[in-house]
């Protein structure tokens, strides 16, 4: 089964702000950023939120165009979009993301993982 994705063409900076500002989605969004490449199993963000509101989350950001979600059996395999996002709006998606990274409200995904890293 293949789910749709917005082409690079299609992605809207108005959408892709809008999305970004939710900070479960932003959340999700910077641990991507951190796993740069790696296809992240969507069970990884349940720290965030129930199944059924992290399904409604990584939908979101799939159809804005910032993530790629690809179903591999009974799973589904998010990796962020990056060279899509910077090639319509260059620096946006580190200026987000860096702005972010200092706000501690924000909830954390993988927390043991990053803290083990250190």
């Amino acid at each position: 089964m293949s789910l749709p994705h917005p082409t690079a063409d299609q992605i809207s900076l108005p959408i892709v702000l809008a999305v970004l500002g939710d900070p479960t989605r932003l959340s999700i969004v910077r641990y991507l950023a951190r796993k740069e490449g790696v296809p992240m199993n969507c069970s990884k963000f349940l720290d965030l939120a129930s199944k059924t509101n992290l399904s409604y989350h990584l939908a979101k950001l799939r159809e804005a165009g910032v993530t790629r979600s690809e179903a591999v059996g009974t799973s589904r395999l998010i990796t962020l979009r990056r060279d899509d996002l910077d090639k319509r709006f260059p620096g946006l998606l580190d200026s987000v993301i860096a702005a972010a990274d200092g706000d501690k409200d924000l909830p954390a995904v993988g927390t043991a993982e990053v803290e083990g890293s250190a």
